[in-house]
């Protein structure tokens, strides 16, 4: 497995976050929060027991709470300061479930699989642990989140170095977590994708809240290399020129796939069989029907 993140300042990275208690850094959690409530209360079934993995700030169990869909959630996080008198947390890894199999309705995962080294693994691990019917729903940043920054951020070092080092994780795309959902064995795969901007005055003000969101760099491949005051300025120049509005201000992308899938079970709608249809599409379309003959082209 190679291992693109370091899971250590990962770690590190969220605590420091948590310190500071930034409460307006939270809007992205908050947005998908209200996005993964909003699909379950339109799911017609009741969950017995929920989980929420790593989900931070807790939003999303709160959320879900008050959908009254759920009996029970229990929050997942990788430390006990991220819980609260009312909402405790069981202590686990990034990239472990702490459930038995077939032991969970609804599983949930706010904005943390972007950040495992093992994802499909991940995967897998989310199929095990729910029982037949039980629901698994996350949201990942994808392909396109923070765009601008990454531009930027090449762009300044390869003018002021001639090189350039990575700065912004990797996101996967809609197909690839879909592939992913397919591949763990779920039922009735779906990934989509929102995209959601955010205006800053500046850069300065994107790499704050990234700070308090605790998604600072945690590539394992990362400069080790002190970036100088210098490199900032040229970058925020940049990122100025190439991604402001009219109004001067600047624009951040986050793009979020919302993806989910069932744990198989009997009573799941399944596809037909070839050949098993009773109608033909030349009858529903109102159209005739021609024969076609298969021909070849020499050369």
């Amino acid at each position: 497995m190679e291992i693109i993140f370091d899971q250590s300042l990962v770690e590190v990275n969220r605590r420091r976050a948590l310190r500071r208690g930034d409460p307006s850094a939270t809007f992205l959690l908050d947005i998908v929060a209200r996005e993964l409530a909003e699909r379950v209360s339109v799911v017609e079934r009741h969950f017995g027991r929920a989980m929420e993995l790593h989900g931070y700030t807790g939003a999303a169990a709160r959320l879900l709470t008050e959908t009254g869909k759920v009996d029970q959630i229990e929050r997942v996080e990788t430390d006990r300061t991220f819980g609260t008198s009312k909402m405790p947390v069981t202590v686990a890894p990034l990239e472990r479930i702490p459930a038995e199999p077939d032991s969970l309705n609804l599983l949930i995962s706010p904005l943390s699989l972007h950040l495992t080294n093992d994802t499909p693994g991940m995967f897998v691990q989310a199929r095990r642990v729910l029982k037949p019917d039980g629901l698994f729903l996350a949201a990942i940043p994808g392909h396109g989140t923070l765009q601008e920054l990454r531009e930027a951020l090449l762009v300044a070092e390869a003018e002021l170095t001639g090189g350039a080092s990575p700065r912004v994780i990797p996101f996967a795309d809609v197909r690839d977590i879909g592939a992913l959902l397919q591949r763990a064995g779920f039922a009735l795969p779906v990934a989509d994708a929102e995209t959601y901007t955010v205006r800053y005055d500046s850069l300065f003000g994107l790499m704050k809240d990234l700070r308090a969101m605790g998604m600072t760099n945690p590539l394992a491949a990362r400069s080790r290399i002190p970036v100088s005051r210098r490199f900032f300025m040229q970058a925020a120049e940049i990122y100025g020129d190439r991604f402001a509005d009219p109004d001067g201000r600047v624009r951040a992308t986050f793009s979020v796939i919302y993806a989910s899938g069932w744990a198989p079970h009997e009573s799941q709608q399944k596809p037909l069989r070839p050949g098993s249809a009773q109608r033909r599409l030349s009858d529903a379309l109102g159209v005739r029907e021609h024969s076609v003959k298969n021909s070849e082209k020499g050369s």
